[in-house]
């Protein structure tokens, strides 16, 4: 099949599923796609145990590794997911929370990838630096599925914003720590000019890490800035919101594919120009009539994307190699996840205590709200083969699955019942 007939493909079932899911189940929308596909998924795995002779399940196996999962999202839709959860998000609340989001998109990050590397290399035996690039990957939080889960959860304004502006961020930062261990894990496989160990040996390959992670970082937020900025300054001389939307959707795409091929964190990118652009660009350089169909555009956006993207994480099982062992090592990375992700939740909000009120609900609620989601999937996906590959596929998946359903369906109750007091910095 060619990239329009899978696109085709990848609508028609999302809307099926969530047909089947808005008659029936009633979850929230794409996490119910991504139950029914799942469903489905196995069920036809358990169809082809039965007959085997029938070859669904590799039929469908070809289909999948077609869909190209890792590139379709990483090279493509997270540019436009991003992008459109960043514009919700103002300037002004993201820098009233700035420290904690921060700490944890950066010391919180690192803490996470060092707890669940240890305790993956201890439980499996892989090489320590191989099991640190599965922490790197597990550990950011997916703004795909946070964003979808905070429109459901009704919190308060300072928790939401300090969830929200963590997810985007830390989401480009796990990407860069990613790619700096995956250079030194497998040398040449890292892209970005991965860091290699040379003449200089390990000392110069975490040199060459260090400026990786600099560049990465730093140079995808002044491109997001920059670009933001010239689109900005293009739209108060326009008053037209057909051509308005057009020009936004333009920065999304371009500006993701430019930062790419500049080798700096594209993510990192796409939150930054989108920033800029839900707030300063909304409110000086849009007319109401603009700002209102940009919303809607992108809004719109948004749910198709999410819908595509729970879609396909539930037709990831027919990459998997799934055994009792990697479903015991899955339920093992359940638990560690959950232990780091607590860790980098708790210990930035404990050494900002003595300087900002936090209320008594902040780290059960972003702990259990810290989702993963198509991202994780996608770096693991991404990795170079070898004997690991598969462990780590598997218990991405698991670690994935688990938090998307379990925790997305169970974080709003949890923030209702914890998020009656008052509202505190």
């Amino acid at each position: 099949m060619d990239i329009l007939q899978l696109a085709s493909l990848l609508i028609v079932l999302a809307g099926a599923f969530g047909a089947v899911n808005y008659l029936f189940l009633r979850l929230p929308g794409a996490i119910g796609i991504l139950v029914v596909a799942l469903v489905a998924s196995v069920a036809v795995l358990g169809l082809d145990r039965l007959m085997p002779a029938l070859g669904i399940a590799d039929a469908l196996r070809g289909a999948v590794g077609e869909l190209s999962f890792s590139r379709a999202l990483l090279d493509g839709m997270l540019g436009l997911l991003l992008f459109a959860g960043a514009l919700h998000v103002k300037i002004a609340d993201l820098r009233a929370q700035w420290s904690v989001v921060f700490l944890m998109a950066t010391m919180g990050v690192a803490l996470s990838a060092g707890i669940v590397g240890a305790g993956f290399a201890w439980i499996t035996g892989m090489p320590l630096v191989v099991a640190l690039l599965f922490g790197a990957l597990i550990s950011p939080t997916d703004p795909v599925a946070v964003l979808g889960v905070l429109r459901e959860a009704s919190l308060r304004k300072t928790l939401e914003t300090k969830i929200a502006g963590e997810s985007l961020f830390n989401d480009g930062v796990g990407y860069v720590v990613f790619l700096v261990l995956l250079g030194l894990a497998y040398p040449g496989a890292g892209g970005h000019a991965a860091p290699e160990a040379g003449q200089d040996g390990t000392a110069g390959a975490l040199a060459g890490a260090g400026l990786l992670f600099l560049r990465e970082a730093a140079g995808g937020a002044v491109l997001g800035v920059v670009l933001g900025w010239l689109t900005f300054r293009v739209m108060r001389l326009i008053d037209d919101y057909a051509l308005e939307v057009l020009i936004t959707l333009g920065l999304a795409f371009g500006g993701y594919e430019l930062a790419m091929a500049l080798g700096v964190s594209a993510p990192i990118m796409a939150v930054c120009a989108g920033l800029l652009i839900g707030d300063v660009g909304a409110r000086h350089g849009m007319s109401e009539e603009t700002r209102k169909y940009v919303e809607a555009f992108w809004k719109l956006i948004d749910e198709i994307l999410n819908a595509v993207l729970f879609l396909m994480i539930g037709f990831e099982v027919f990459a998997l190699t799934l055994s009792l062992d990697a479903l015991v090592v899955g339920v093992l990375a359940i638990l560690l996840a959950l232990v780091a992700r607590l860790a980098a939740v708790a210990v930035p909000v404990l050494i900002l205590r003595p300087f900002k009120s936090f209320s008594s609900g902040t780290i059960p609620i972003m702990t259990w709200g810290g989702l993963k989601g198509g991202i994780s999937v996608a770096l693991a996906l991404s990795l170079p083969d070898s004997e690991w590959k598969p462990v780590i596929l598997s218990a991405t998946y698991v670690v994935v699955v688990f938090s998307i359903i379990v925790q997305g369906l169970t974080v709003a109750p949890l923030a209702r019942h914890l998020g009656r007091e008052p509202e505190l910095v």
